[in-house]
């Protein structure tokens, strides 16, 4: 499976994990089977490219997201590509990772996500 955490720093696992989503310049996508790391430069619309992250992970075949927090609209988004999404991650890419497999990562929903935000982090 394709996990993708937003990246401050292109340093691969040892990345900040970024807390603004959308405008982070870089996703880490780890491949949980194989443990191949990748890293996915942010060519959205966000820094003045073209479509939507969500989208661009989707097309990289990502399907899952981890995030420190992300608003309910792009949630939605996201579960319309079929990526779900799981909140709360912090540090670096590889403790976002490492929470996640030891289940201490929220999947996103409607109460846990960031209420008032009509943008993506």
């Amino acid at each position: 499976m394709k996990v993708c955490i937003p990246a401050t720093e292109n340093s691969g696992i040892d990345s900040p994990v970024g807390q603004h989503f959308g405008k982070v310049p870089f996703y880490t996508i780890y491949d949980s089977e194989t443990g191949k790391v990748d890293v996915l430069e942010n060519t959205s619309e966000h820094m003045g490219g073209v479509g939507l992250p969500p989208e661009l992970l989707a097309n990289e075949r990502v399907e899952t997201m981890l995030c420190g927090s992300l608003g309910w609209k792009a949630v939605q988004l996201f579960e319309q590509f079929g990526i779900k999404v799981f909140v709360g991650a912090q540090g670096s890419v590889n403790d976002a990772i490492e929470d996640w497999k030891s289940d201490r990562l929220e999947q996103a929903g409607a109460n846990n996500s960031c209420s008032g935000h009509d943008h993506e982090h």
